[in-house]
């Protein structure tokens, strides 16, 4: 008897190809009721604005996928698809269009000269696609020389994409034109990541040259183009109309706060739970919820595709993976980094811990923005924020005025790791404080300890005591004072290594003195500080976390244990006695050994 397989369908980790997902044995979440949606409203002109990895990409390829003309596979990469069931629609439109397909991800030049070039061999190499327009009976001589004014083949035989600035601004209208002569049918164009290289010229220095090029091409291929049946743009942010869409009939925009295709960018809960449950990973459904749902489009609650996508991968090879950052970028953290530098100047540190608790904070957003101006005010960061995916809304006040908030766990450790980076360059600024917190450490004095670990505190945001849950909090000051302790470079400092029965918060060893210190951190739930240090001190004793450091031949331990709640801290320590001694470890109720700040001195909050 034959065995039936039961091998899976492979994850498409960045896959764009809609043909190679249908044929190549890849999972594919069905998006093509996009196409009845966009063939029964579309506009002239059609923009979706969406965070990056949403799917943008491979829903334009669906789109030229569905539409092309002369693709004699389009009715079997549809089979059993959403839009396949609305056969009056493919009947009328799949296969029926020439299509002019440009992503413009790739035009990142470090100067305008070669964005230039980069977008003269992004436009051959699509006019390449086209060829048999030279033996098109239906072009004159004269249309097809200025097909090859698009694709240059030198004396060698070698292509090249080398165009005037008439030439390269009129390319893709130049492009419709012939096709639809030669098919005698209108042409539809889809244009992906059109605010990429507004993005990489305002980086780079040379804006206003590429806002110049970009206006000129889309007003001769968009608006002046009788050829055009309908044209389909994405990208991450509305461009203002002033910058490249002057003169436009207005696009038909479908962003972030729109209902309409609302669940075709991202995974829905009912798709997330479907992969979940093909790839018999439902156990991590809750932990996936946590870190990659939370975003909200139109009315509808959306995942991160690829987010899920990459995890699930994981998963798949060890069901105990933990998730991960995927979705993060050097490029897009700054935003983040302009936005915390802002804290004081426009941002209230209230609103900053607001949103790092999960909590809401209600803004104004524009979405309608220029590359040039996205950091002129802090109106416009919370804007870039909000539109870029860094920021979600939680409802709508009145007007452009929205209840923002930090999506999911896996953008919040975006904004505490920028936040942590931060704060880790100021202390390094302030070797003065720095050697006053490490002396106070070494000698066991927790007033010096608890005074400048409080100042430390009051200088970053503190967790408040919200939904997010206690380990939570409990990182974020580990981390600050890791942070801290990175600057001393004579120390060896271990964070979460295994010693004793479980793994310690801190463990430094200073063998120039011999000497270790073991730090446990807890947050006190409702301000409850002396009852944290204590939990602290006897978890140290009960695991056993300084034995580690008696067999690394550490000759005076310090055990301490460190309570914070908001900006407030409270310390305690303890000396430990060699265990090879006859002289009993006391525990710290004697009050022998143990030393603490007393609450008068606590800063408030």
């Amino acid at each position: 008897m034959e065995r039936k397989s039961t091998r899976k369908k492979k994850l498409p980790i960045g896959i764009e190809s809609f043909e190679d997902i249908r044929t190549e044995g890849f999972y594919y979440v069905d998006k093509t009721g996009m196409i009845r949606e966009l063939l029964e409203s579309w506009g002239k002109v059609n923009l979706f604005t969406r965070p990056r990895r949403f799917g943008k990409s491979l829903n334009m390829d669906m789109l030229k996928t569905f539409f092309e003309i002369g693709n004699d596979r389009s009715r079997q990469l549809f089979e059993g698809t959403e839009i396949a069931e609305e056969s009056e629609l493919c009947e009328t439109y799949m296969g029926s269009f020439p299509v002019v397909s440009v992503s413009l991800k790739g035009v990142n030049g470090h100067d305008f000269s070669m964005a230039r070039e980069l977008l003269c061999t992004l436009i051959g190499t699509e006019a390449m696609r086209f060829q048999y327009l030279l033996e098109s009976d239906r072009l004159t001589d004269r249309e097809k020389q200025q097909y090859e004014q698009l694709v240059t083949i030198d004396r060698t035989g070698q292509t090249s994409f080398v165009m005037s600035d008439a030439v390269l601004t009129g390319s893709l209208r130049m492009l419709s034109l012939l096709l639809e002569k030669h098919y005698e049918k209108k042409v539809i164009i889809l244009i992906d990541e059109y605010d990429v290289p507004l993005a990489k010229a305002s980086e780079n220095g040379y804006y206003d040259q590429m806002v110049m090029l970009i206006r000129n091409m889309f007003e001769q291929a968009l608006k002046t183009n009788a050829s055009l049946q309908f044209a389909v743009m994405t990208g991450c942010l509305r461009v203002a109309k002033e910058s490249i869409f002057t003169g436009f009939n207005n696009p038909k925009i479908f962003s972030i706060t729109d209902v309409q295709f609302a669940e075709y960018f991202g995974f829905t809960d009912k798709e997330v739970r479907e992969l979940l449950e093909y790839y018999e990973v439902m156990d991590a459904y809750d932990t996936v919820k946590e870190w990659y749902d939370g975003y909200c489009f139109g009315n509808r609650k959306i995942y991160c595709p690829w987010d899920v996508i990459c995890y699930c991968q994981k998963l798949c090879v060890d069901r105990n993976a933990v998730p991960e950052n995927f979705w993060s970028n050097t490029s897009g953290n700054d935003v983040i980094r302009h936005f915390i530098k802002e804290m004081g100047r426009g941002v209230t540190k209230g609103e900053l811990e607001n949103l790092i608790a999960g909590e809401t904070v209600i803004r104004e957003i524009h979405q309608e923005l220029t590359y040039h101006s996205l950091y002129d005010s802090i109106d416009h960061i919370w804007s870039v924020l909000f539109v870029t995916g860094y920021l979600t809304q939680r409802g709508r006040e009145d007007g452009d005025r929205y209840c923002l908030a930090i999506p999911n766990r896996e953008i919040r450790k975006i904004y505490t790791n920028q936040i942590m980076t931060m704060f880790k360059e100021d202390v390094g600024k302030d070797g003065e404080a720095l050697q006053a917190f490490c002396e106070a450490l070494k000698n066991g004095d927790a007033d010096g300890v608890e005074e400048q670990f409080s100042a430390y505190l009051e200088k970053t945001i503190s967790i408040r005591d919200t939904f997010v849950r206690k380990e939570t909090k409990e990182n974020f000051y580990h981390g600050i004072l890791v942070g801290i302790l990175g600057f001393k470079g004579d120390w060896y400092v271990r964070s979460n290594r295994q010693c004793g029965d479980g793994y310690s918060d801190i463990q430094i060893r200073i063998d120039a003195e011999n000497t270790g210190i073991v730090i446990e951190i807890k947050y006190a739930q409702r301000g409850k500080l002396e009852a944290g240090c204590r939990e602290a001190l006897e978890q140290i004793e009960n695991k056993g976390y300084a034995r580690r450091l008696w067999e690394e031949g550490m000759e005076h331990i310090l055990k301490y244990g460190i309570a914070c709640f908001r900006s407030r801290c409270m310390v305690m320590v303890e000396t430990e006695h060699d265990p090879i001694d006859a002289i009993p470890d006391r525990a710290y109720s004697d009050g022998q050994n143990l030393h603490k700040l007393s609450g008068a001195s606590q800063p408030s909050v």
